[in-house]
């Protein structure tokens, strides 16, 4: 008789996952242990045009805390069901990726049907949320989350451009939020944003999977980390000048000030110039990936100090 046991699998921290509690697998299961990342790429472009909105209709700050508040609880609970929607989907992929092989459904430690239950809460909770922004607002919210949300994971199967589906699903926030506050569509500007920031993602979430590029051919993923090959940072470099283009474009279209050319787009124009500029990509996906996070506060610095000196003439 074999007298050889099997290693129990161990966590990121080393812990064996059988000996972390229910409650600890569900919380990494959403990514709410690295909070707020990866829910603040989601509520940057929420807070954009809310702050975009009311530098235009000229609302109360009051207005905007509350609102910003509700976004931020909204992305949460979304970005925790992309979480889910993602893991279920990629659990096959996840073994085979160093890097995600210790998730908890990749692992076993939370089964399928179980994760498909804690979606389902999401996505009602997500749902009742998006029904307070209103009857228009919520019908472009639907359609963003069943098409863009519900494709993303599946994506990595049949083309290269899995990072064009995350750029829309990050993006869609704008529109949603423009809507809910304007109550009529300016179509130039809600356009150019909504494409600047899905190349905005394709810059970020390519480099992050620069990390995986390895794995992803052994498992049969597929990326622009992969397609872009050694190119990527002469490719990139394009996504990011369009998306700082984007950014001066909509400030036209909105008649935004100089704090808003100053800060928003030569600060993010130098941010981006920074991070094509940075030695070792790989090496510093995850750190460029985080940056991005940052970068949104620049961005709405501009915004902001637009909005308070309009206010306050």
């Amino acid at each position: 008789m074999s007298t050889t046991e099997t290693a129990p699998l161990l966590g990121k921290d080393g812990v064996p996952l059988s000996t972390i509690p229910a409650w600890k697998l569900y919380w990494k299961l959403t990514r709410l242990h690295l909070w707020p990342a990866g829910t603040i790429l989601f509520f940057w472009p929420c807070m954009w045009s809310l702050t975009m909105s009311a530098y235009r209709l000229d609302l109360p700050p009051e207005t905007i805390a509350i609102q910003a508040v509700a976004y931020l609880i909204g992305c949460t609970i979304r970005h925790n069901a992309a979480c889910i929607w993602n893991d279920i989907c990629d659990r096959d992929f996840d073994r085979q990726v160093e890097r995600t092989k210790t998730r908890p459904i990749a692992s076993g430690a939370i089964s399928v049907p179980k994760a498909v239950l804690f979606l389902l809460a999401h996505c009602i909770a997500f749902f009742a949320i998006l029904a307070l922004a209103g009857f228009q607002a919520f019908i472009v919210g639907i359609v963003g989350f069943f098409t863009w949300e519900a494709i993303y994971p599946l994506s990595k199967r049949f083309t290269n451009w899995p990072q064009a589906f995350l750029g829309f699903d990050c993006a869609w926030g704008f529109p949603v939020v423009w809507i809910s506050v304007n109550g009529v569509w300016d179509w130039k500007l809600v356009t150019a944003v909504v494409l600047g920031i899905s190349a905005w993602t394709i810059h970020f979430d390519t480099i992050y999977a620069l990390q995986d590029k390895e794995d992803d051919v052994n498992a049969g993923v597929h990326s622009c980390a992969l397609l872009f090959g050694d190119k990527v940072r002469p490719i990139l470099s394009v996504f990011a000048a369009f998306f700082v283009a984007t950014l001066a474009y909509a400030g036209y279209l909105n008649h935004q000030g100089v704090f808003y050319y100053v800060i928003t787009v030569g600060g993010t124009g130098l941010h981006m110039l920074w991070q094509l500029l940075t030695p070792d990509l790989v090496a510093n996906g995850g750190k460029i990936w985080k940056s991005n996070g940052q970068l949104g506060y620049l961005v709405e610095a501009g915004l902001l100090a637009d909005y308070i000196y309009k206010v306050t003439l």
